[in-house]
């Protein structure tokens, strides 16, 4: 009986090649296993992609923060200079006015140099004039001294 279940399955084996149905059935399970190896590769893929991805990701996040963080600093520095910007018109109106005090105490100083020089030039002409008229006085006075009285 197994011999002739062996024989059986031999006989049923050749008509199945014979019709071309084992072919077939063996090409499907080799365009199978020919799909999972596809897939298993793609997978494989995605798996080695994915950490770039990720780091991708995470580089795009870093970069949205620091452009928010310079967004916020700009607007920041914007609301410190409206803050101050009575303050700065203050002090420019203090500074102004203290350079002004400056030049005007330099152009009165100026005159006063210039008033005490042309005092000092006058003081010095006096002095040469009263020179000169002594020794005039002297020369006039040496000779009169000179001149016997009659």
């Amino acid at each position: 009986m197994d011999k002739l279940l062996q024989f059986g399955r031999k006989a049923w084996f050749i008509v199945r090649v014979m019709s071309g149905h084992e072919e077939r059935r063996i090409r499907s399970y080799r365009l199978q296993l020919q799909k999972r190896l596809e897939m298993a590769q793609a997978r494989k893929e995605e798996l080695r992609k994915q950490p770039e991805q990720v780091i991708l990701s995470e580089v795009r996040q870093v970069v949205q923060q620091m452009q928010a963080l310079n967004q916020h600093l700009d607007e920041a520095e914007a609301a410190i200079d409206e803050y101050f910007k009575p303050i700065d018109k203050n002090a420019k109106i203090i500074a102004d006015l203290q350079l002004e005090k400056e030049e005007k105490q330099m152009k009165e100083m100026a005159k006063v140099m210039q008033e005490q020089i042309k005092m000092q030039r006058e003081i010095t002409m006096k002095r040469a004039e009263a020179a000169s008229v002594e020794s005039n006085d002297t020369k006039v006075g040496e000779k009169v001294a000179e001149i016997p009285p009659k």
